[in-house]
Parts: structure tokens; sequence; C-alpha cells
């Protein structure tokens, strides 16, 4: 009683927020099923599945998992989770070294339009095994990664280039493209997606002339609610070709001698648990409650809710944006063709904003002008379908009266 009280107090201590807040990590309605069912006894302490026994209800919400994933994405295979999306961009990068063998650069093409954290996580973690990280930059009219930037890697030995869709300013690449430039320089192409926007927008595995290799992204947005900055979980899939190059676990369907149906692990060589060194990777497990509780959403949603749920929130950003730019002082970045985020400057330091902001009760959006001083004081914001026309009139109202109080003082 006293332990539920005092973690009663400390959720109380965050409020309840308006939230405008993306940057990978996005609030959306979560149907009360999915959670009731994941917290179940039988699913919630029983999902991790360390052996080949595990039991055949887990294995097969991880199979329908990975089949689910893996239409999503329009590529073949998929593994059964890994820990973020920023974890799994480094497993990607890690795993095109081990499957790019006609390379020997360790070269990775990384455009300065990915996520910041996303960036720096794959840093940390594949940056001390002599991977080479090459940052390109991005068109500052459009805010797109920049061709001319690319171009000039023409010929040389590159491993791998990654593009993120939509990137980190919300706007759309022109994936087709740099795909097949990529692919003609004999560069795998790792794309990092957000599988809400895959509703809409061309799957990776079919970008340019013959899709992606690898694609990863976070799961969160499929079912996970937004909870102090986690536990989150990354998916990963890629073609049949580099399925033995791919870290984490893979369920397969097959008959036993009875000709009857049945999930087992599979392609999980023992060093990948036990012999750290010649592993395929050293974050093999899977976030699996996670991943059964996106493996419900995605049941219960459907192909065409994950569509609605998209549509709306293009819609909902649109309408925030034209709100908000009808204020003095603050205007757009960028006019790309976007998803659900939108990248806004203001004449005034963002940080104090947001924290006045904050003091009103909205989460205003994320300070983009701390990883991207050359952008001024930019403003990353994004709505959601849960964002009402109501909700979108206040922050405007919050958002005038604070740029108002500033221009006063």
């Amino acid at each position: 009683m006293e332990i539920g009280r005092l973690m009663s107090e400390r959720a109380a201590r965050d409020g309840r927020p308006l939230n405008f807040i993306g940057a990978g990590a996005y609030e959306h309605h979560i149907p009360a099923a999915v959670w009731a069912i994941v917290t179940r006894g039988e699913i919630y302490s029983a999902y991790t599945p360390y052996q080949a026994e595990a039991s055949q209800g887990t294995l097969q919400t991880i199979y329908e998992y990975q089949t689910m994933i893996a239409s999503l994405t329009g590529m073949e295979v998929s593994n059964a989770s890994l820990y973020d999306g920023a974890s799994g961009l480094a497993e990607a990068c890690l795993m095109a070294v081990r499957a790019n063998r006609r390379s020997k650069s360790l070269r990775i093409l990384m455009p300065k339009a990915v996520n910041p954290t996303y960036r720096k996580c794959v840093h940390a973690i594949a940056g001390n095994q002599n991977l080479r990280f090459e940052e390109v930059g991005f068109d500052a009219a459009s805010g797109q990664t920049a061709f001319d930037s690319l171009a000039r890697h023409t010929g040389e030995d590159i491993t791998a280039v990654v593009i993120q869709q939509p990137n980190f300013f919300g706007t759309l690449e022109d994936v087709d493209r740099l795909t097949d430039w990529a692919h003609k320089q004999g560069a795998l192409v790792i794309a990092v997606v957000n599988p809400t926007s895959l509703a809409l927008l061309k799957p990776p595995g079919e970008w340019g002339e013959h899709g992606v290799d690898i694609a990863v992204g976070e799961g969160q947005p499929l079912g996970v609610p937004l909870a102090a900055g986690g536990p989150y979980f990354g998916f990963m899939t890629t073609r049949m070709e580099h399925v033995r190059q791919m870290p984490g676990r893979i369920v397969g369907r097959t008959l036993d001698l009875d000709g009857r149906p049945g999930f087992t692990l599979t392609l999980q060589a023992r060093e990948q648990h036990i012999r750290r060194g010649k592993a395929t990777s050293n974050i093999c497990t899977n976030q699996g409650l996670l991943m059964s509780a996106a493996t419900i959403y995605l049941a219960i949603v459907g192909p065409e809710g994950l569509e609605r749920v998209a549509s709306a929130s293009m819609a909902r950003t649109a309408e925030l944006v034209a709100e908000l730019t009808r204020i003095k002082g603050v205007r757009e970045v960028f006019t790309t063709p976007r998803f659900h985020e939108a990248l806004l400057r203001l004449e005034r330091p963002v940080g104090p904003v947001l924290e006045e902001l904050a003091r009103r009760g909205i989460a205003g959006g994320y300070d983009a002008s701390h990883d991207y001083p050359e952008l001024g004081q930019a403003l990353l914001i994004c709505a959601t379908e849960t964002k009402t026309t109501g909700d979108i009139a206040n922050y405007a109202s919050a958002l005038r009266a604070v740029l108002g109080t500033a221009r006063a003082a």
C-alpha cells in the first residue's frame, strides 16, 4: 500500500501535459485491450524465450510479429526485435559490414538529418569496432539529405549508406534516388523508418530499383505508451540473402513428425549466447513484452486502422503548422512534404519558451537548436491522431501569449 501510494505521488509530479513532442517517441492512442491482454500473467511474466523449448504460444506470438513487421516494411525476414531503434541502427551498421564482403573500407555514410540520438548511440556501440561514420549534410532549403554531398563519394569503397524516412526534421527524403545511387557504388542501404508512416509511404523493401538491404526503426508507436523514456523496442528486417548475418532471435513455422504445425527458434547459433567473440551480436535478446504489445496493437487496428492513424496524424500536423505560423515571429523552416513532424523557427530562444509553455501544461516540442545550431532557434513539433482542433488552438493561444510576454519584456 505504501509503495503504491509513493509511486502514484511520483507519477502525479509529471502531470498530464498536452504533448506536442515527437523526435523519435510518439504519443498514439492505444486500444484498452492491448495492455489488458499483455499484462495477463501468462504473457506478462513469460515473454523471453531463452530456450528453443519455449512455449508454443510465445513462439507463435513472435512469429506473428515477424510476419507483420516484414509485411509492413516490405522485406523478406524479420527478427524478434532489439532493444530500441537507436541500438537497432548500430546493429544494422555492424551487420552491413559482415554482409557486404566486397567492401573493405568499413565506411558508413550517415546523413546529418538522421536522428541525433541515433547517431550518438551508433558511435557509442560501433564506434570502437573500427567502423568509420562519415557525415553527409542536408540541403538548407529543403531539409533533405543533400545529394551533391553524397555524390562526392561516387566511385569510392563504401560499405553502407543510412537513409531515414521521414528524417529527423519530419521531411520526406528522395529515397529512390538515394537507394539507387548507393547500390551503384556497391554499398548496402540501411533504412530507418517510422512504422506508422509505412501505412501511407512506400515501404523500404520497394525503395529504388531493388529495395533496401536492411530496415530498422523504433517500434514504440505500435502500442507502447510514453513512459519516462522507455522501455522501447527496435525492429529489424532484411533480405533473405543476409538473414544469417542478422542479430537477434528468429522464429520459424514448421511441421512435426505427425504433420502438425509448430513453431521453433531457428537460425540461431550457440555462439549468439555463450561465445562473445564469435557471436553475431552481443545485444541478442528481444524486448518480448513490448513486441507482444505491438503484435496485439497491429492485430487490433489492422491495415486500415493503421492507415487512418497515419492519415489523421498528417492532417493534425498540417493543422498545427498552419495555426502556429499565423503567430508573429513563428515560421516554418522547411516546406518539403512531410509526415507528422515539422520544424519551426522562432525569433526567441526556444529553451525559455518551452519552459514557459511547460508551466502552462503544454509540452511544446523539441529544442533542435542544440543539435542543429545552424538552423537558428529551431523547434521540432509533432501532432498525432490524439490531438484535437481544440488542443491545437490551446497550444497556439499559449504560444502567442508566451511570445507576446517575451516581446513586452
